[in-house]
């Protein structure tokens, strides 16, 4: 097994791992469910919020050339059990797509750093859309199985589109569904919810993946309470995945000033305080 090189302290389980297709078939028109099976321990080393980078495969229409940067979905029960939900949107996930139960493939990884959470919490508060709500399953199962209380708000394009029983797969939690479709998921109707559970419920830490215009809503709500934690994991266009290529940097505002961080090797976990809007170049 092939060893690489990643941020500390999960340097030493980063490896390449070859894969079976165990199951593949999809959730709804628009996302696929994929879980591989590895002879390596993958659900003793992977944390919430962190990576992989798939290898995907190449056909004679189809030829991906860089790996795809996939969230894992969930790990287990069988300890080379790894789960990830993805949506089918251009060249890398349409080869994915192509993949047959009993293929193989490749995938490297644990990558990233992954989310602060301790089991002495009360409550924690996860804000997902689209399939960003892969990412933060994981933070669910183990909300669950320390017996903190969950409330997730779910923004989708439609209720069709929402996947709530496969973000929460049994955890029980106080959940609040905005749509585009009927206009719910406006960020003036989000932002006056936002502020009305965190007043009410006073959670110790908000989560969110899967959306920039939710992520500059949530800096800007969690501004007026101090008290709770914010937490995002970063979606963004990455080819190496361990920090070589500097094709991921995004700029952050930390204490000792603005810097730019790559987002898969500080990352992709970061406070939501600390990332900077769209920054234009040259």
């Amino acid at each position: 097994m092939e060893s690489s090189v990643c941020a500390a302290p999960f340097a030493a389980t980063v490896a390449t791992h070859r894969c079976e297709v165990a199951e593949h078939r999809w959730v709804n028109s628009r996302y696929r469910y994929l879980r591989l099976e590895s002879t390596a321990d993958l659900a003793g080393t992977t944390r919430s919020g962190q990576f992989y980078q798939l290898r995907c495969p190449t056909t004679n229409a189809l030829q991906p050339f860089l790996l795809r940067p996939m969230s894992v979905y969930g790990v287990g029960p069988a300890s080379g059990s790894i789960e990830f939900l993805y949506n089918v949107t251009g060249v890398g996930t349409a080869s994915l797509a192509t993949l047959e139960v009993g293929s193989s493939m490749e995938i490297v990884g644990p990558l990233g750093n992954t989310f602060e959470f301790d089991p002495s919490f009360k409550r924690v508060m996860v804000v997902a859309r689209g399939v960003g709500l892969a990412t933060m399953a994981p933070l669910l199962k183990d909300a669950g199985q320390a017996g903190v209380a969950v409330t997730a708000l779910m923004s989708a394009r439609s209720p069709g589109d929402l996947m709530r029983d496969e973000f929460l797969r049994g955890v029980e939690a106080d959940v609040h569904s905005v749509f585009d479709s009927d206009g719910s998921s406006a960020v003036e109707n989000v932002e006056t919810l936002l502020r009305e559970l965190i007043e009410r419920q006073q959670p110790d830490v908000v989560y969110t993946c899967g959306s920039h215009r939710l992520l500059m809503l949530l800096q800007r709500v969690l501004a007026d309470f101090p008290q709770v934690r914010g937490e995002v994991a970063m979606e963004q266009r990455m080819a190496c995945g361990m920090g070589v290529c500097l094709s991921c940097v995004r700029m952050f505002d930390t204490p000792t000033g603005k810097h730019f961080k790559r987002v898969c090797r500080e990352g992709p976990v970061f406070p939501i305080r600390e990332v900077v809007g769209e920054v234009e170049f040259g």
